[in-house]
């Protein structure tokens, strides 16, 4: 505790084969309020308060009754909607292997598979009435060419969504800065209703991640 009353931040120590930037990444989740939060109300990650905010801002799960959860691992967001809407009936899809959720079907598959898509419907007794995806690609340094590869897996949930999606559904993703692509927003805007951008409080201000909030899906012809 300092002489003002307040608790400084924790600093990490070096430790052998610790880069800086491994260091830093400690010190940010070590001094995080939305890490430790997490940890209190049991979320899996602080990921969790992004939906939790969106969900305050949007309505996003009110009456949800069939959720899909693109890029699940490990598990907040879903986690997020047992609490909210409890009766959902939810799935969720992700690469990486990620445990049991009671309630929650979990696929280890890649979205972007062929069967993919198909997996996701049988798993639900029903079109879903909210798409929602955390996904972001793995990077590889290169900004231009993360922001590509994030920007497809968007696009490619969105197009799940316009093919899947019950009428008045929702589409909620993660999309980095700059917004949503120009075809990416043409192809939002003429599914659904109504189509903004939000950056929730617990998106650290650092973070080049926005969220992309579609609502309204207005039905296939």
């Amino acid at each position: 505790m300092s002489r003002s009353g307040r608790n400084p931040d924790k600093r990490v120590r070096s430790g052998k084969g610790r880069t800086q930037s491994q260091i830093r990444w400690l010190e940010r989740q070590l001094n995080d309020p939305y890490v430790k939060k997490a940890r209190e109300d049991g979320y899996r990650s602080r990921a969790a308060y992004k939906l939790i905010e969106l969900d305050e801002k949007f309505g996003l799960l009110a009456g949800a009754k069939r959720v899909v959860d693109l890029g699940i691992a490990p598990g907040g967001w879903s986690q997020v909607v047992r609490k909210k809407a409890p009766k959902a009936a939810i799935v969720g899809i992700d690469l990486l292997e990620t445990d049991p959720i009671e309630g929650v079907t979990i696929l280890q598959m890649d979205f972007m598979a062929d069967e993919a898509p198909a997996a996701l419907e049988a798993a639900l007794d029903g079109p879903p009435d909210l798409v929602m995806s955390d996904m972001a690609a793995n990077t590889v340094g290169h900004k231009q060419t993360d922001h590509l590869r994030t920007m497809g897996l968007v696009e490619a949930g969105a197009w799940f969504a316009a093919e899947n999606l019950e009428a008045g559904g929702a589409y909620v993703a993660k999309v980095l800065a700059g917004g949503t692509d120009a075809e990416l927003l043409k192809l939002l805007k003429s599914h659904f209703k109504t189509v903004k951008h939000a950056k929730p409080p617990a998106s650290r201000k650092g973070s080049s991640e926005w969220y992309v909030v579609a609502q309204g899906f207005k039905g296939r012809d």
